[in-house]
């Protein structure tokens, strides 16, 4: 059944793609929950951009709400969206998360499907975005493929916007570049990450501690 409908659904979205080559190509607009093919688009109302599959459908702005979208290109574009985010309150798994952790270093701590992730940085560059060479990955229409670099080193830890789609965010501020300190809020689509830094003495070894991976 699960064939079925995929078949359908490619086919009919084959025959969207043969109507516009007949009609004069693209339409300047396309629908959330229509099937509009792979690529990026960007909300008409914000300048919001998702990045879909060829069986994606069109989903409402994350950003804004809007449900109308023009197809843009890949590269080459930042989001017009604000450049100034929401900075939201901490969670309340976050003070658990850092408790736990006994092993000096760098971490980001983020929710996902309903579960608290800890990811320890390793020394070096770690890559974040929706890439299946991604070190932190987020299968979502809203994370860039190649969306925002950390260097973790002993004297600082840095992040860097790797031409991302929608920006990457350091405590509600768009960056380019940034410095991070213990507990910055980093949004990447519309994923908050909260950055850990535990040195030397900071904590005691917890009785049960949390997975570096995957929490609770």
């Amino acid at each position: 059944m699960a064939h079925s409908d995929t078949s359908r659904a490619r086919a009919g979205l084959e025959l969207l793609v043969r109507i516009r080559t007949i009609f004069g190509g693209e339409p300047d607009t396309v629908a959330a929950g229509t099937l509009a093919g792979a690529g990026c688009f960007r909300c008409d109302r914000c300048g919001y951009a998702v990045a879909l599959h060829e069986l994606d459908e069109v989903p409402s702005c994350p950003n804004c709400g809007g449900s109308e979208f023009r197809r843009a290109s890949m590269f080459g574009e930042r989001s017009m969206a604000e450049p100034v985010g929401p900075v939201l309150e901490e969670p309340d798994w976050l003070d658990e998360a850092r408790e736990a952790l006994v092993t000096p270093g760098g971490y980001l701590a983020y929710e996902e499907d309903e579960r608290v992730r800890v990811v320890m940085l390793q020394e070096g560059w770690t890559r974040v975005g929706r890439s299946l060479s991604a070190h932190v990955r987020f299968d979502d229409p809203t994370v860039s493929r190649r969306h925002a670099l950390v260097n973790y080193q002993e004297d600082a830890v840095r992040i860097l916007d790797d031409r991302s789609l929608n920006g990457v965010f350091v405590n509600g501020a768009r960056v380019d570049m940034r410095e991070l300190e213990d507990g910055d809020q980093v949004a990447i689509g519309r994923f908050n990450l909260h950055f850990i830094s535990l040195r030397e003495g900071d904590s005691e070894p917890a009785p049960e501690s949390l997975d570096s991976a995957t929490v609770g």
